[in-house]
């Protein structure tokens, strides 16, 4: 962190809500927390203004913005956001994880928007204020976390085509089970759309980019699948990303093989600690271009054995299947989460709940 990053940062006002949700509406709501649908009671908020810098930073009731017409966000795009998970970890407390990287990544998407600079430890403060005083809301059933959603939007008033001089950066958060079933999910490989090009937006956490890939994910539905995933800009041959998920498989040779962070796809921190897990478990790993008529030939002859997507949302989802107009790929037999994608996950989520020891220092104890 730089000397500007260490300057002196504004402190916390907290500002209980008068009308917490009932205990009982609680339990309900935690028994089977659907994803993003129920939210806690408080929120965080920080405002940026040119010249004064981040100031006015309190943890308050969760209650609707109210936004002036010409707010640039709503004109102009200028919008970023993380996802991240607060866990009730073994033993009693409340944990996130790794979320030193989330801040570093919102710190780079921000950039390129040309956004306001937020410090990393007052985007992990902010977090921490909202964990804490919210902390009943963290479910603690298998599979279940508290699911937080760290964002900003440029809420300076006018009309005209430059970066803002005001933003509103803002923490909310809701209890959540699983993203994906216990199975397999089946995904359509887009031949008519891509996600992002070179030069773009596309390793930015910025909602244009899943604005963007909304109309492939409704035609992946209409071929009866899952999810989308999107090939290059340039040639419409290489393996990107997925609809809000990055990608990896499994080949014969006990490799672990996904796309590399070329500036298109988005640098997920699930991606990178699966990629750090696989090594420690004697996996080797290639981050290396998949060519999608290789990886369909790959998938009947054997060579490649399993699929997964992983993301923050879902965690690792295995692909039965992929789908496009010229076939069908199937992983295995299409419907049973390989060994390893079943083992990879295990030791993701065993860390993150705190069920098996934390070598790399990547859980952040909050309570």
């Amino acid at each position: 962190m730089d000397a500007e990053q260490t300057a002196t940062l504004p402190t916390f006002t907290i500002e209980p809500t008068t009308t917490p949700t009932d205990a009982a509406r609680r339990a309900e709501i935690l028994a089977n927390p659907v994803f993003g649908r129920a939210f806690t009671d408080h929120m965080a908020v920080i405002r940026y203004t040119e010249g004064e810098g981040w100031h006015d930073a309190k943890v308050t009731a969760r209650q609707p913005l109210t936004l002036d017409p010409a707010s640039s966000v709503l004109h102009y795009g200028q919008e970023i956001f993380e996802g991240m998970k607060a866990y009730r970890i073994a033993g009693g407390g409340v944990a996130t994880f790794r979320p030193e990287a989330n801040a570093r990544r919102f710190r780079e998407s921000a950039a390129r928007m040309a956004m306001a600079d937020l410090p990393e430890a007052l985007f992990v403060e902010a977090v921490d204020q909202l964990v804490k005083i919210d902390s009943e809301w963290v479910p603690s059933g298998d599979g279940q976390s508290l699911y937080l959603r760290p964002f900003m939007i440029a809420n300076e008033v006018f009309l005209g085509v430059k970066p803002a001089s005001e933003y509103l950066f803002m923490v909310i958060a809701c209890p959540v089970g699983a993203y994906f079933g216990k199975g397999c999910v089946s995904v359509w490989v887009s031949e008519d759309y891509t996600r992002a090009a070179p030069g773009g937006t596309g390793a930015a956490k910025c909602g244009g980019n899943y604005a963007g890939s909304l109309v492939a994910q409704a035609e992946s539905k209409k071929h009866g699948c899952d999810q989308v995933l999107f090939l290059d800009s340039r040639e419409q041959r290489f393996v990107e990303e997925m609809g809000g998920m990055n990608v990896m498989f499994v080949r014969d040779d006990n490799t672990l093989v996904t796309p590399p962070l070329t500036g298109t796809i988005l640098p997920g921190i699930t991606r990178d600690s699966i990629i750090r897990l696989a090594i420690q478990k004697g996996m080797k790993v290639e981050e290396a271009a998949v060519d999608i008529d290789e990886l369909f030939q790959g998938a009947a002859s054997g060579r490649y054995k399993e699929a997964f997507a992983c993301g923050t949302a879902a965690v690792l989802s295995p692909i039965g299947t992929l789908r496009r107009a010229g076939g069908v790929a199937t992983f295995g037999d299409g419907e049973t989460p390989g060994a390893v994608s079943v083992a990879l996950k295990k030791a993701l989520t065993d860390i993150q709940t705190g069920r098996s020891n934390d070598q790399q220092n990547w859980v952040h104890h909050i309570l």
